[in-house]
């Protein structure tokens, strides 16, 4: 009787964990596709999943700066937002700048409409990964 008993719970046991397991895996795919769906109506990137919000509610992290730079020099660029504030934008070896196809530093001059991507850092400011000239969405304001 004991034996039938202790067989009895952990039965139990283990199918209440297997319930609670797949619970817990369908909560997470549903949470996924809604963060997914969320950063595409924010426009954030799909690889922005997780990321934590900072100030005024920005995602810290990949995120693009579009706009117009008014400064410029070897490690950054500063670029004019459409709402009239403006982002420091650093520079590295390793970050990719393009038109339709790849240009250089030497392209970054003042006027010239921009879409940078990269990561936000703590002071506001951003250190650039890919800088794209003349985005699409610019030659639309004109």
């Amino acid at each position: 009787m004991k034996t039938n008993q202790i067989f009895l719970f952990l039965s139990l046991f283990i199918i209440v964990g297997a319930i609670a397991f797949y619970g817990g895996m369908k909560y997470q795919e549903s949470n996924q596709r809604n963060n997914f769906l969320n950063n595409l109506k924010g426009g954030g990137a799909p690889g922005m999943l997780g990321r934590t919000t900072g100030q005024n509610g920005n995602r810290v992290g990949f995120r693009p700066v579009n706009g117009e730079i008014i400064s410029t020099d070897d490690k950054s660029i500063t670029v004019k937002m459409p709402d009239g504030s403006s982002r420091i934008v650093f520079i590295n070896d390793k970050t990719i700048i393009n038109k339709a196809e790849t240009a250089s530093r030497e392209d970054l001059k003042l006027g010239v409409k921009v879409a940078v991507f990269g990561n936000m850092n703590t002071d506001g400011s951003m250190s650039a990964q890919n800088i794209q000239l003349n985005p699409i969405n610019s030659r639309r304001e004109n």
